[in-house]
């Protein structure tokens, strides 16, 4: 793989647009992220948040735009080879294996990098036994990072919705991306779970190197760590800034509470 320029940026997003029938859903979606930033993309209900997360990843091709992962263009691929190329992602609605356990939801996602064949896989010989030993170490080594070991023969959906939260996680970074995004990650959690949160994000964001773009609706945790937000309305971007300078955006603040919120206060 040829080496990224440092100055490349790692995201950038370019023109993008998504319609459904007659439905614009994005429209002119511009977005550039520097490697190392913690970027929040924020909005009303059916800003269009989550479509443009879907087209990052694949799930939904644009209508038309452009998306550059580190200098290289993803439109057009499958979801999986964007997991290849280096951006993992998390779900609003958690999407786990909920029938398989702990050790298994990770360690079905360092298959990625296992190092023997399907011929192997097949006849089960040395080489495939001893990867899959070699894979269940590293995932147990993965799980204590998260504090998660102790669950390890748990079944996925018996555990604490926080919890569930954390393997989730846990799971698109087994991929070894770059780009981590996180759709809604605080949804459903109480007040001491957002802080263990928080405090988790700016963990992994330093332990594994990570430029971290999130969509969320926790304005507590939008505004105490992401050093930058962009804010979307009936699919258009409508605000860029830090979160002083969103808290104190007319726009936004007219987006959320309705025309003369603004004026209020």
């Amino acid at each position: 793989m040829t080496p990224v320029n440092p100055s490349t940026p790692v995201l950038e997003v370019t023109g993008l647009a998504k319609i459904f029938g007659g439905l614009r859903a994005v429209s002119d979606f511009n977005m550039t992220i520097q490697k190392g930033e913690l970027v929040g993309l924020i909005g009303p209900n059916g800003a269009g948040k989550t479509t443009a997360f879907n087209m990052i990843t694949g799930l939904y091709f644009p209508t038309h735009g452009e998306i550059k992962f580190e200098g290289t263009s993803v439109v057009g691929l499958q979801p999986h080879e964007i997991t290849r190329m280096g951006i993992g992602r998390t779900f609003q609605n958690i999407r786990l294996f909920s029938n398989l356990s702990v050790l298994d939801n990770v360690r079905i996602a360092y298959h990625f990098h296992s190092g023997y064949s399907l011929t192997d896989g097949i006849l089960r010989n040395a080489n495939y036994s001893k990867n899959e030993r070699e894979l269940t170490e590293k995932t147990q080594d993965f799980l204590s990072i998260f504090h998660l070991n102790k669950f390890e023969g748990e079944i996925a959906k018996n555990l604490p919705y926080g919890q569930q939260r954390r393997l989730e996680i846990a799971r698109a970074l087994a991929c070894n991306p770059h780009l981590l995004l996180l759709d809604e990650p605080a949804a459903g959690m109480n007040p001491k779970e957002i802080t263990e949160l928080m405090d988790l994000i700016h963990f992994i964001r330093e332990k594994f190197d990570l430029t971290i773009l999130l969509i969320e609706h926790q304005m507590r945790l939008v505004m105490d760590i992401c050093e930058k937000i962009t804010v979307l309305d009936f699919g258009e971007v409508i605000a860029r800034g830090t979160p002083v300078e969103i808290q104190n955006n007319p726009k936004v603040v007219e987006a959320y509470l309705g025309k003369g919120a603004a004026n209020v206060a």
